[in-house]
């Protein structure tokens, strides 16, 4: 069996997929990528500890993509989700990319998605998030 290699440190493959976040141990802000300190004027704090994101959230914001860099398939769905009071900016995957199919509020769940199988067989995994059927 092929192995497969998030496209992005912070997404959790093992178990059900999920999201882990850096929070700050101080003040509890989060963030994806790696900091050096905390980025919040009150804080500071230098020191962070992994936590898993809530897989579930609402749209805060989105826009419709329809212009992009050469390669990329437009158009496509940008948004900011709420999960749980952690913002993660990604995708709306699996829904057309029209007003009409979205709305703020929107609940929308993970989703993982392959981005490509390199020679050795080794497949890229990307995630964005995806409406909730009610």
């Amino acid at each position: 069996m092929a192995s497969a290699v998030p496209i992005v440190d912070y997404l959790v493959l093992d178990g059900d997929p999920h999201l882990e976040a850096n929070e700050c141990t101080a003040c509890g802000a989060r963030y994806f990528d790696r900091r050096n300190a905390c980025a919040n004027p009150d804080c500071g704090g230098g020191d962070f500890r992994r936590v898993p994101v809530a897989p579930t959230g609402e749209v805060r914001a989105f826009t419709i993509v329809s212009h992009a860099a050469p390669g990329i398939p437009v158009p496509f769905v940008a948004a900011v989700i709420d999960c749980d009071g952690t913002s993660v900016r990604a995708n709306v995957i699996n829904v057309d990319p029209d007003p009409a199919h979205l709305s703020l509020g929107m609940k929308v769940r993970l989703a993982t998605y392959p981005l490509g199988t390199d020679s050795a067989g080794t497949e890229a995994v990307g995630f964005g998030f995806e409406p909730i059927s009610n």
